[in-house]
């Protein structure tokens, strides 16, 4: 090492604008960048940063209309509150630390990033503009990658009061990426539910809801659910519940408008008041997991200070709400079944059978665990990492892969990272778990042993990788695999895939190079435009993970990995689909298959 990379003095020192530091530490404030496959990539918080900015501005009695407009990589989105003060209109939109959102008497219940929100979008993006209306006049600045390249004010006498801000991000950040449609509709449908009166046109498509979750909920299960929609709201709190078919429990929480899929201390206050709520009504003293079993719900509060566990808020930690929550859900809960006798006999007669089938469950897993340790002291086929979830930061990212057979594991295990990335090799197709009962995969030797290996086998709380992604062969045999595991997890652990845990693994497909330089690619088109791009290209079809040598999987389970999550528009298709591909109704599907065979 050289003399001068080892002096460190005053020149060495470097002092960043929060413009520059947000650019080159993105993700401190907007969490992962992505390509635009997930809806937690960097590109839909932008959105949701400028969008929670309007609803702020609904929940203070401002303004009930917002118009969002995605064109390719375009957004632009319009409210109809106060507007941005149209003298600070360059400060709140370029310097941290400047907003309204510190004033309690102008915002109350915030969603945005505290003030940090349209800086980080402005800084992100390669073309921003903002515009603000009031009283008559307006006042707009214009950015690239938050430098300030013009300003204007005028007068607007004819346009209503309020914000519009268009941007574009910076592909310098996010490299290349694309919206998916679907996500940006899922999240309007969101927000019209957790705002009633709110209407939101994303590309002229109205979302409004009238009865708030009630609404989100009857969407997600439709006619499935065994009694009527339970329902109350009051000033901080409002929340759906029923029971219906599917195994475990499963709820939606928001706090302050935000989405916590990982849920927090407001959802666990919410299960225990709902237990105490059903107890107190039927003046018995149910197990939770008994009461709970088959439940679906949904929660948002409203809290002055939320304080979540990471900058995209997935999940609040406020300790100090609990009392409140628990009080409010049991007597909401009670004031429900007293006025609904029908749904109240339906639900105890739910908890009774839940009862049943939970002692003959705990029978059932005693047996496994007996006999699986007559096989071993360890979990076979798992390559086992050092951090798990349950670890807190050092855990974070955790992720095990699920592979099909030794010679796909055998590239893996030398090239992963031992403190995050396990393995776990199947010995084959697992079993086909579509009308099964749940004792009966306790039985099942393969899937007992994946259940152990996921940590899930006595209770979905217990899950130990952050991240459980399916790494099959891209030919029939691997997608018949993958589809026989999300049957699996989509049966029983249902919950596992709505907290976004479970993905797919794209690998190449072909490998393309000369002596100078490789490119792998991951489709034809992607192949065809890489044989134009090198001389004298040397091409090789991958059939399958095992022929990936050790030495070039790294990189695909590396920081550049590519992966799909696996996302379900709503609960209630999932049964349909389920039924579909993997139920016993072969003439239907043989007729889709030879209508649809290419």
């Amino acid at each position: 090492m050289s003399a001068d990379n080892t002096v460190y003095d005053e020149s060495k020192i470097k002092t960043l604008s929060s413009l520059e530091h947000i650019r080159l530490r993105s993700g401190m404030y907007i969490g992962r960048l992505g390509n635009g496959s997930n809806q937690d990539d960097g590109i839909y918080i932008l959105i949701k940063e400028v969008i929670d900015n309007a609803i702020d501005e609904f929940i203070m009695g401002y303004g009930n209309r917002v118009d969002i407009s995605l064109n390719e990589n375009k957004v632009q989105v319009r409210d109809f509150g106060r507007g941005i003060p149209l003298g600070k209109i360059v400060e709140c939109v370029s310097i941290i630390n400047t907003g309204a959102k510190y004033n309690d008497d102008v915002f109350q219940f915030s969603v945005g990033l505290n003030g940090v929100g349209t800086k980080a979008v402005n800084a992100l993006s390669s073309h921003f503009l903002v515009r603000a209306y009031r009283d008559g006049k307006y006042a707009e600045a214009y950015f690239q990658r938050g430098k300030l390249i013009k300003e204007k004010k005028g007068s607007a006498p004819d346009i209503s009061d309020g914000t519009f801000v268009e941007f574009i991000p910076d592909d310098e950040i996010f490299g290349e990426y694309s919206y998916t449609h679907e996500f940006m509709e899922r999240r309007c449908w969101n927000y019209a539910c957790l705002n009633k009166g709110l209407r939101l046109y994303f590309n002229k498509q109205k979302f409004e809801s009238k009865r708030g979750l009630w609404d989100l909920l009857n969407a997600e299960i439709g006619d499935t659910s065994f009694y009527d929609i339970g329902y109350q709201q009051t000033d901080k709190i409002e929340f759906a519940f029923t029971h219906t078919n599917n195994y475990g429990e499963c709820y939606f929480s928001f706090v302050n408008g935000q989405f916590t899929s990982d849920g927090g201390t407001h959802l666990s206050a919410f299960r225990e008041g709902l237990l105490k709520g059903v107890n107190d009504f039927f003046k018995k003293n149910y197990s939770g997991q008994d009461v709970r079993e088959g439940m679906t719900g949904a929660i948002a509060v409203k809290i002055k200070d939320p304080v979540f566990e990471s900058q995209t808020k997935n999940k609040l930690g406020n300790s100090d709400i609990r009392g409140w929550i628990v009080n409010e859900t049991k007597a909401g809960v009670v004031d429900f079944l007293h006025k609904n006798q029908e749904a109240a006999k339906i639900m105890e007669n739910k908890i009774i059978t839940n009862e049943k089938l939970r002692k003959e469950l705990n029978s059932v897993k005693k047996e496994a665990k007996a006999a699986a340790k007559k096989i071993s002291l360890n979990i076979p086929k798992l390559k086992d990492c050092k951090n798990h979830r349950a670890d807190g930061p050092k855990g974070e990212g955790s992720t095990i892969f699920i592979t099909e057979g030794q010679s796909a594991t055998g590239s893996m295990v030398s090239c992963r990272d031992v403190y995050l990335q396990a393995i776990y090799s199947l010995r084959g197709k697992p079993w086909n778990t579509y009308g099964k009962k749940q004792t009966e995969i306790y039985r099942n030797e393969e899937l007992y042993n994946l259940m152990m290996a996921l940590g899930i086998e006595n209770s979905m709380d217990d899950l130990r990788y952050e991240n459980i992604i399916i790494a099959t062969d891209a030919d029939t045999d691997g997608f018949h695999i993958r589809n026989l595991l999300l049957t699996f997890f989509l049966n029983y652990f249902e919950d596992i895939v709505l907290g976004e845990h479970v993905y797919i693994l794209e690998t190449p497909l072909f490998r393309v190079r000369n002596k100078k330089k490789t490119l792998y690619c991951y489709s034809e088109k992607e192949r065809d435009e890489a044989m134009k791009s090198i001389r004298g290209p040397e091409v090789t079809r991958f059939k399958g993970l095992g022929e990936i040598s050790p030495k070039e999987f790294g990189q695909f389970i590396g920081d550049d990995m590519r992966i799909v999550p696996v996302t379900i528009k709503s609960m209630k298709d999932t049964s349909k689909l389920l039924e579909f591909y993997m139920g016993k109704n072969t003439p239907d599907r043989r007729k889709y298959i030879m209508e649809n065979l290419v």
